[in-house]
């Protein structure tokens, strides 16, 4: 039981720490720019958490329980779809999408928040998808019973679903603040990051493309 609940506090501490990857910092901080309210961010972190978890348990699953191997540039093309998600999502932050004048229904609720609640979630699915293989073959190297290996991918799921909680709530507080305060700096706030997902998301598909040799003959992987 003590072996048990180390394995649990260890993994839910890893996903934690595995929301503050740049990348996902850079996703998130590009989705909460245009919101106004707090709990909202927070619900958005939840959203993307639940998408990566997801992924993480369906591939990290296969992988240890049926020995899936992928092949480096299948990996490789995982990763790049998280940079191309970047580029788009800096393009539309730029071009002005999701701004706070949206169209409303005749029951009061947004027709873009209705579409962009499942945003995060999909974003999520995509982080997920190209950090599996990672966090499943470190769990491999360090549990050997695969079920219990799954069950830490579970915590480690749980784990970075309150860590990007935390995350967007934090984040979402100055844009939160200056949106009813400042308008000029949030909107610079708003450019900021949006030019940050966009140039950082250029970078990744450069790194993977060529450095790790994904739009070349010879492509090397190393989930990580």
């Amino acid at each position: 039981m003590a072996q048990f609940l180390s394995m649990a506090v260890l993994g839910f501490l890893l996903g934690m720490r595995h929301a503050t990857d740049p990348d996902h910092v850079v996703a998130v901080t590009t989705i909460v720019s245009r919101e106004r309210r707090v709990g909202r961010a927070g619900g958005i972190g939840i959203l993307w958490g639940v998408g990566h978890t997801m992924t993480i348990l369906l591939v990290g699953s296969a992988i240890i329980l049926f020995d899936v191997v992928i092949p480096p540039r299948v990996g490789l093309t995982m990763e790049l779809s998280v940079a191309v998600m970047l580029v788009l999502l800096g393009v539309l932050s730029l071009g002005g999408i999701g701004r706070f004048a949206t169209p409303v229904a005749a029951d009061g609720h947004s027709f873009v928040h209705r579409h962009q609640s499942l945003r995060p979630l999909a974003i999520g699915v995509v982080h997920g998808l190209a950090g599996s293989a990672a966090v499943a073959l470190l769990v491999l190297a360090t549990i050997s019973n695969a079920m219990w290996a799954v069950v830490y991918l579970a915590v480690f799921g749980i784990g970075t679903i309150a860590g990007m909680m935390l995350i967007t709530v934090a984040i979402s507080i100055p844009f939160a603040y200056t949106a009813r305060r400042l308008a000029g700096f949030n909107r610079s706030l708003g450019f900021a990051s949006g030019l940050s997902s966009l140039v950082f998301g250029i970078f990744l598909i450069y790194k993977i493309g060529f450095v790790d040799g994904l739009f070349t003959r010879y492509p090397h992987w190393i989930p990580g």
